[in-house]
């Protein structure tokens, strides 16, 4: 089921984030974060954009949120999106699930363009954006270091 964020999920959600810490170049993040300062985060977005979970038998298996894309106030009707996985869950079809709500959400807000940055390579990411209308705008070469390899990043862009 997808529902709402709640404060009581921190827990599960700094664990699946904090494996694409550890363990991928999915983020450019490479200290995982606490419970606390995911806790801050979810509370810093939650009050203004859509976060949800997806949750099967009280285990969350992905969630999805949008979050401010530029600081500028022109750009308050654009959003950048997430959504992350369980490393178990991949293949599901549950990060569509959850952009499905995310993108009916932001429709219903007014939201004109949705921003999805990817590490590249990335083809699932790259084929759930794609799924949803998403097109590739940009791609920067060798714009972030993790593992000691240069990773290239691009941007996909939805107009609602």
């Amino acid at each position: 089921m997808i529902r709402p964020v709640t404060i009581e999920d921190v827990q599960q959600l700094v664990d699946i984030y904090n494996y694409y810490v550890l363990n991928t170049v999915v983020t450019f993040d490479d200290v995982p974060f606490t419970v606390e300062a995911f806790k801050e985060k979810i509370e810093t977005i939650y009050k203004t954009y859509p976060f949800f979970v997806f949750e099967e038998n009280n285990k969350i298996l992905g969630y999805a949120y949008a979050n401010k894309w530029r600081e500028k106030p022109a750009y308050k009707h654009t959003v950048e999106s997430t959504v992350y996985l369980h490393e178990k869950a991949l293949g599901k079809q549950i990060g569509s699930k959850l952009y499905t709500e995310l993108l009916k959400q932001l429709k219903a807000q007014n939201y004109h363009v949705i921003v999805g940055g990817l590490t590249l390579p990335n083809e699932a990411s790259v084929k759930l954006h794609e799924k949803f209308g998403f097109k590739q705008v940009a791609h920067y070469k060798e714009v972030g270091l993790k593992f000691d390899k240069w990773l290239d990043v691009g941007f996909w862009q939805l107009t609602l």
